[in-house]
């Protein structure tokens, strides 16, 4: 019997996940919605596929998703989420071996070969993950440390909107723009909507004209 362990927090997700693991009958499938609770479920099932959405767990960083997965070095590991930055790629795919890296709308057969290559004991990194390491080595500007979801997030901040209101626009769940914030501000060292509203400036992703800091 093989244990996987779903940690992603978007429903729906979790669902075709749950139905792609499920297909041979021979599974069992773990949910979990934070880190407390994946880091019990790996306790209980060393040796299991944990599939999870990175950015949108409460992870502080990935070297905490690094020192979880050396610490339970039995487990593989299976990231799917919307987008990486390239930083997170290159910090993963050249430390550990225990990762396959795909994305959300990867094609099902790219899913579903990174999760029966996890089985294995083997990886599976999608051809996107790599295009985006070699294009990001190809310039020499520094990379930035938000996805380009985070950075529309960020111009939205600093024009003043609400959650709620950025929620409504982007069609998501108020939970899933309060944890790309959450992220915002860990990435950028801020804690304050008025220093990421400095920091938009600073990059250009503002107008300074229409503001005044």
């Amino acid at each position: 019997m093989r244990h996987f362990i779903l940690a992603d927090n978007q429903e729906l997700t979790r669902q075709g996940l749950e139905a792609l693991v499920q297909r041979n009958g021979q599974s069992t499938v773990y949910r979990t919605t934070d880190k407390t609770g994946l880091m019990q479920l790996l306790k209980e099932h060393e040796g299991a596929v944990v599939i999870l959405d990175y950015m949108l767990f409460d992870f502080v960083d990935v070297e905490q998703l690094l020192i979880i997965s050396e610490r339970y070095e039995l487990a593989r590991w299976v990231l799917i989420s919307n987008e990486y930055t390239p930083a997170f790629l290159q910090k993963v795919i050249y430390t550990s071996h225990l990762f396959s890296i795909v994305y959300k709308d990867s094609p099902l057969r790219d899913i579903r070969e990174a999760v029966e290559a996890a089985v294995r004991h083997q990886r599976f990194i999608s051809q996107r993950a790599l295009e985006e390491i070699i294009t990001s080595q190809q310039h020499a500007e520094p990379l930035s440390p938000l996805t380009s979801t985070e950075r529309e997030i960020v111009i939205a901040i600093a024009k003043g909107k609400s959650t709620k209101e950025i929620a409504a626009e982007r069609f998501s769940s108020i939970h899933t723009i309060t944890t790309h914030r959450k992220n915002i501000f860990r990435k950028l060292g801020v804690n304050t909507a008025h220093e990421v509203t400095k920091y938009a400036l600073r990059c250009g992703l503002v107008d300074s004209s229409e503001f005044y800091i």
